[in-house]
């Protein structure tokens, strides 16, 4: 990781897990590979989805994937792909992504 941020050899790792492949619904996601950063960086600094910097994007965007890859188990496949690969460094930033609190499933 560079400066809290994925570097090429963890991009490309994590790649194959959420460009998503097959029939194309919606408006095209823009980057996954910003996305994930501003998720490391939300659960790296413990702050408000709110108070993203823009950098990564629209906080709400942002947030909305998390909630999508969180509901498929995106996260945990991410970091047991860490563990597998040896990057001790990104599993342990997957790990508090996994820790970040969800949403609540609907009753």
């Amino acid at each position: 990781m560079i400066d809290g941020r994925l570097d090429d050899g963890e991009w490309a790792l994590c790649a194959g897990f959420v460009i998503e492949t097959g029939t194309k619904r919606g408006r095209p996601p823009r980057d996954h590979r910003r996305v994930i950063d501003g998720v490391l960086w939300i659960a790296r600094t413990g702050s408000a989805w709110r108070d993203l910097p823009p950098r990564y994007g629209n906080w709400s965007t942002v947030y909305r994937q998390f909630l999508r890859w969180s509901d498929a188990g995106q996260w945990s496949l991410l970091r047991e792909a860490a563990k597998a690969a040896g990057s001790a460094e990104l599993e342990t930033a997957l790990a508090a992504v996994c820790a970040l609190p969800g949403r609540r499933k609907a009753r």
